[in-house]
């Protein structure tokens, strides 16, 4: 009986010994599924955050790129708009100047002041230039509102009716923008007397 009962004891302890094994065992077989997962789900959220950071890069370079030619066109604007007003108040000066330099070259003993005006005016106009400032001459053109302001109109037998006979004063543009329309007499064509009688005769 004590040999039986000692054999059984043995092959219960060791049965025991094998149970307590493969418990144990169950554990870790399920640690690395469980690391894989964690793994995951952190790569996963490193991929959230690069996507994240990456869409915040681009809409930065947007803006970025938005403000620079907001910027550029802020400051053509501002540049346009500074030239276009300094230059207005000169534009009766130089009126001053061309009539000048007219009425110098009718007299026979301002020959000094005639070069002087001279130099002054190819000064002036070269200064316009630079500035962009476009000078409007109408003399013997068609007569065109967008460009030009009739003050009065005049008969001419060898105007036809329509065309600038004669210009006051020259107009001025900055680019597409009209600074200051030319100021002109429009030819009437003959006067209505010489047309009754071409009229009489053809008739």
């Amino acid at each position: 009986m004590n040999h039986h009962h000692k054999k059984h004891h043995e092959a219960s302890k060791g049965n025991g010994v094998e149970n307590t094994s493969s418990e144990e065992g169950m554990p870790q077989q399920e640690v690395p599924q469980e690391a894989a997962h964690t793994e995951k789900s952190e790569m996963e959220r490193l991929r959230d955050e690069l996507a994240a950071a990456n869409d915040k890069y681009l809409r930065t370079c947007a803006e970025y790129q938005n403000y620079r030619k907001r910027v550029s066109k802020d400051i053509s604007t501002a540049r346009y708009e500074g030239t276009f007003s300094a230059i207005q108040p000169f534009l009766q000066v130089f009126d001053h100047f061309f009539m000048a330099v007219c009425a110098a070259e009718k007299s026979e003993n301002t020959g000094s002041i005639r070069e002087g005006l001279n130099m002054i005016l190819t000064e002036f106009n070269k200064a316009l230039d630079e500035l962009g400032i476009e000078r409007i001459d109408a003399d013997g053109k068609d007569f065109d509102p967008a460009l030009h302001e009739a003050i009065s109109n005049e008969a001419s037998d060898s105007i036809e009716e329509g065309k600038v006979s004669r210009q006051w004063s020259c107009g001025y543009k900055l680019g597409e923008r009209l600074m200051r329309p030319a100021r002109v007499v429009v030819s009437s064509g003959p006067a209505k007397e010489a047309k009754t009688e071409d009229q009489a005769a053809g008739n």
